[in-house]
Order: C-alpha cells, then sequence, then structure tokens
C-alpha cells in the first residue's frame, strides 16, 4: 500500500480518513451543466451581516451569524407542519466525496462548496446551476482528514474562499470569476485549508489546518479588498511551557510526568516551530468589544508527548484576540500537554449565560472532543462549568503505550468539528456527537517535514460497537434535557429555528426534525448518502426552505454522494 493507504489502514480500520498527497476526486457527468449565468444579488453589507441573527430570508454567516448561534429566526415550518415537508429541489455537484458545505444564500442566489474546493453558485429556489468555479490545485496538497471544504462567505459583490492547497481567493459573486489571489502558507510543510472564511469589517478571517503535520498554526486577517495580510497571530506562541498543569478543565489528573518533561525542556528547548495548532472553524464575533474567540487544535505530534514537553500552549484552548490588531486577549486551555488527540475542533458560540452566583452575563460556549459542553466567561475565556458528559468516558486519561491503551472518548469525539446550535429562549445547546472506543499507540519517530507526524495510531477496537447522538444541554446549569441515540457516529452539524425544531443529518443518510424542547423525532427523509453537513435555512418567495449537502463523510468513512438538497411544505 501507498503511504495514504497505510496510514488510513493504521489509524482506524474505518476507510480513509486522515492524510492524502493527490488530486483524486470523482467527477459526476461533467457535461450535463448549462453555460454560466449571473448571480443577481445585491451587494452585501457589513450592516446586514452584523444583523444576521434577525434575517428571515437570507443565510448570510457559515453558523447563522457572527455568534454562531446556528438559530435560524424564521418559523413558517414549526412543530405542527414540519410532517409536510418535502423536496423542493436537489442539485447535483460534479463532485461525489466528502461533502461538508454550509450553504450561504443571498438573495434568492445560494452558494455551496464542494471537497477539492469547487464553488457553486445556485438559483435557491430552483436548483439551477448558475456558474461553477473549479479550482485548479497546486502540485503539493497534503490535508488531514478529507479534502473537504466548509463553505464561503459573501461580502459587497465578492465571495471568499479559502483551499484545499492553502490559498485565499476572491471571486466574483455574480460570475464566479477570480478576483484576487493570495497563498496562505506553504502545503508542502502541511498546510492546508478547510474551513470556510470569516468577513468582518473588511477583513477576512483565517485559520489554518495541519496540527498533524508539524506545522505552527495561525489565525490571519488579510484585507477583503486586496488580499493582503493585515495581521497575523501564531496560535504557537513562542514560550509555550504553561503552567505545568496536572489536571485537565474538569479537574482530572492526566499522569504527566512534569520532572520528565522538565528534563527534556532542558535538552530541547521550546517546541514551538513544529508544535502543530491547527485552527479547524470560525472565530465567533462580538461586535460589541471588537474581540474574536476561536479554539485551537491538537499539538504535533499528536500521541507522543516527549518531543514537547510543557503545557504546549495554546493547543487545545479557546483564545480571545482584538479584532483590529490580532492582539491576545485572554485564552483558556482545556486539556494541556495532549496525548490523546482530543483537541478543540468545533466553533465558539457567544450567548449570555448564568455566571456561578447566576448572573446573566455575556458568556461563550465550546463543545469538546470531550464530550463536555465548556461555558466560559466572555470578558476573560475564565470557566464557569461544564456540562455533564455527552458520550461515555472511561480512563480518563490512560496514557497511550506501545501495545496500544484503552480510553474513551476515542480521538474522533465526543463533538468533533460539527458546529453546535443554540435556542437562546430555551437556554439551550444543541450537539451531535460521536462515540467510537479507541486504543492509544504511542510510537516515537522524529519530524517528517511536513509529513504526516502522529506519534503512533489511534485504532477503533473491533468489535466494539460504535454510535452516536443528538443531546440537548442546558448551559446554565450543565444539565442534559434531552438525548436521542442514534446508530452510527455523529459528524456534520446542526440547525435549531424559531419554529421549535432541530435538524441534523446521519452517515446512514437520515436527516430529520426533532422538537428542539424534547427530543422528538417529526419528520424524517433518507438521502442515500451520508448527510453530513451542516444544515441551513433561507425564504425565497415566501416560502421557507432547509437546505443541506448530502455527500458523506471521509473522516468516519461514510457513504459518499454529490447531492445538495432543499426542502419546503407544500
Amino acid at each position: 500500500m501507498d503511504r495514504y493507504s497505510i496510514a488510513c489502514a493504521t489509524l482506524f480500520g474505518l476507510g480513509c480518513t486522515l492524510a492524502a498527497s493527490s488530486h483524486a476526486q470523482e467527477v459526476v457527468n461533467p457535461d450535463q451543466w448549462s453555460p454560466p449565468r449571473e448571480a443577481k444579488i445585491s451587494p452585501v453589507t457589513q450592516d446586514q451581516l452584523n444583523t444576521a441573527d434577525k434575517n428571515t430570508t437570507n443565510f448570510l454567516l457559515t453558523n447563522g451569524n457572527y455568534a454562531q448561534t446556528r438559530f435560524y429566526p424564521a418559523k413558517q415550518i414549526n412543530r405542527d407542519n414540519v410532517k409536510n415537508l418535502h423536496v423542493a429541489w436537489i442539485f447535483q455537484t460534479q463532485v461525489k466525496e466528502s461533502l461538508e458545505t454550509s450553504p450561504i444564500v443571498v438573495d434568492g442566489v445560494m452558494y455551496v462548496t464542494t471537497s477539492f474546493s469547487h464553488v457553486y453558485a445556485i438559483d435557491a429556489k430552483t436548483g439551477e446551476q448558475l456558474w461553477h468555479y473549479s479550482h485548479k490545485m497546486g502540485p503539493v496538497t497534503t490535508y488531514c482528514c478529507g479534502p473537504n471544504n466548509r463553505g464561503v462567505q459573501v461580502l459587497g459583490d465578492k465571495v471568499y474562499l479559502a483551499t484545499l492547497d492553502a490559498k485565499l481567493l476572491a471571486l466574483n459573486a455574480k460570475t464566479g470569476d477570480v478576483v484576487w489571489n493570495t497563498d496562505i502558507a506553504d502545503p508542502e510543510l502541511g498546510y492546508s485549508e478547510t474551513m470556510a472564511p470569516t468577513v468582518v469589517k473588511d477583513k477576512v478571517l483565517i485559520g489554518t489546518n495541519g496540527g498533524e503535520y508539524g506545522i505552527r498554526g495561525f489565525v490571519r486577517a488579510y484585507d477583503a479588498k486586496t488580499g493582503k495580510l493585515v495581521w497575523n497571530f501564531d496560535t504557537i506562541p513562542e514560550n509555550t511551557v504553561g503552567v505545568w498543569a496536572t489536571k485537565d478543565a474538569t479537574g482530572r489528573d492526566m499522569h504527566r510526568d512534569i520532572q520528565a518533561e522538565k528534563d527534556q525542556l532542558a535538552k530541547i528547548g521550546d517546541p514551538y516551530k513544529r508544535l502543530g495548532g491547527g485552527v479547524w472553524q470560525n472565530p465567533a464575533v462580538d461586535l460589541a468589544t471588537n474581540r474574536i474567540y476561536f479554539v485551537v487544535g491538537n499539538p504535533s505530534p499528536d500521541l507522543d508527548g516527549a518531543p514537547r514537553p510543557g503545557d504546549n500552549l495554546y493547543t487545545d484552548s479557546l483564545v480571545s484576540l482584538d479584532l483590529d490588531t490580532g492582539k491576545f486577549v485572554c485564552h483558556f486551555q482545556y486539556i494541556a500537554h495532549d496525548v490523546w488527540d482530543l483537541d478543540a475542533a468545533s466553533p465558539p458560540v457567544l450567548v449570555d449565560v448564568k455566571d456561578k452566583s447566576g448572573k446573566t452575563i455575556p458568556g461563550v460556549i465550546h463543545a469538546g472532543k470531550t464530550g463536555h459542553i465548556y461555558v466560559h466567561d466572555r470578558k476573560d475565556c475564565s470557566l464557569i462549568r461544564f456540562s455533564e458528559a455527552m458520550v461515555p468516558q472511561e480512563n480518563m486519561w490512560t496514557l497511550p503505550t506501545k501495545e496500544g491503551a484503552r480510553m474513551l472518548p476515542g480521538a474522533n469525539g465526543g463533538v468533533e468539528w460539527s458546529p453546535i446550535a443554540t435556542d437562546p429562549g430555551q437556554d439551550l445547546a444543541y450537539a451531535i456527537n460521536l462515540h467510537q472506543p479507541m486504543h492509544y499507540r504511542v510510537e516515537n519517530s522524529p519530524y517528517p517535514n511536513g509529513k504526516l507526524w502522529l506519534g503512533g495510531a489511534f485504532t477503533a477496537i473491533p468489535g466494539e460497537k460504535q454510535s452516536g447522538n443528538i443531546t440537548a444541554v442546558n448551559y446554565n446549569t450543565g444539565k442534559i434535557k434531552w438525548q436521542v441515540k442514534t446508530p452510527e457516529p455523529m459528524i456534520g452539524g446542526i440547525l435549531a429555528t424559531a419554529g421549535g425544531l432541530v435538524f441534523a443529518g446521519e452517515g446512514n443518510g437520515k436527516f430529520a426534525a426533532y422538537n428542539s424542547s424534547t427530543g422528538k423525532e417529526l419528520w424524517s427523509f433518507r438521502a442515500g448518502a451520508g448527510v453530513n453537513a451542516p444544515p441551513s435555512s433561507y425564504m425565497v418567495g415566501g416560502k421557507q426552505y432547509i437546505v443541506v449537502g448530502a455527500g458523506g463523510n471521509t473522516q468516519v468513512n461514510f457513504r459518499r454522494g454529490n447531492n445538495i438538497i432543499a426542502f419546503t411544505l407544500d
């Protein structure tokens, strides 16, 4: 087997899940689409983006609004009539591979992406293609967890796209033509992009993938008009040692040998140049304080802590920066010196929360791969509380061994990169979870110059049941209100609406609506491929629609497809 096949088989036994260096993509019926047509939209203003949480027509940001609540304020589709939901149209993309896009809708025009960084503009009422941008990959593309792309953002008359070969592009929103093209980082060193950009105040915010390749992570702001770099924040500071924490955010001992780490630090110095710390998902933007909040992924190598003594700041952390300057404001680290690949990946959400005294304050919440939802004070990033565990936890924090040590959750979560949704009126956060029992095996290896660098392997335990769930958590108490078990691990995302509903899909193709207060299933549809993308909602022609991608997932090897499916009522 080639290096990619060996890596996939060794890591999971679940199909190709972690790394690739190829441009292979399955193209479906490339001649069936009509010539390009102009997408007739008005320029998207900053004020429209600022007030996206109140917009019942468009879906303007990846997670609905800058607070990332994924709460859609329209309620034409509700608990009483959702049983009448039916397919309005199905659009087939040319790429049949892992589909994680969050559809963006502006003035009846929908923008979606596919694996390998394609972008489509679609008529949101009919499903007809308007234009298609097919990105031409560079000579080297190295990436983790599939060739995914999670979407675009629109500001003014431009559509912004980050590509698998680590470029940032501005496209003409009406035609799909390239306006400018900027190199973010060198893909030969392990950098790649799968996240959607966030555009705010004429800045395009983007992080980087590559935590499995010995990169040095960052979040950057580029000028939205020119593509020039405005500021850079390294998610790995030059001093990564921290406080030599021995317990995780929940107070459990992580079995660190602090003296051995200090001895190692004296020998090799600070490992900041190759410590990983990728950023998987969009930052939340607090317009009132001009700050952003994002979470940072795992240290590198993933499972071998020997080459990286110390707490490995700011990996596995919530971080806040000043939006204008990129200056550090505060952080909170969930897992110091992580050797289980339980990085912070799901995007943080800004909601008002109760502090420990019961006072309502501005908060920020994050759903972890540990299976906890963490609730923070937005002012200083401090932890207020954490939720009950949403998935089984066993042998926390057993250290990886050469033979392989069992610990739950497995390396996929809990809550993976999947964005959560919230309903502030009910004080509820909705998360989708994975349960995959795994063995963690450690193996020391030198830095491989931008190639896959895991320091061992995490493998699904043969014969042990894998499953998932949808969980509603009261973030003011940390208590689970309801939970729906699913037969397969859940990855993709969730949407809540003012109609009292939550929508989520499964890897077996099921896409369903649930009562947001009780978890009762009210409607479902079989899509024929894994529904592993976050749903969106919008209105056009007086009708509310729900839209979701059904293309499966590389990371957990769910059935591939190439459909964008929109649903509406009669």
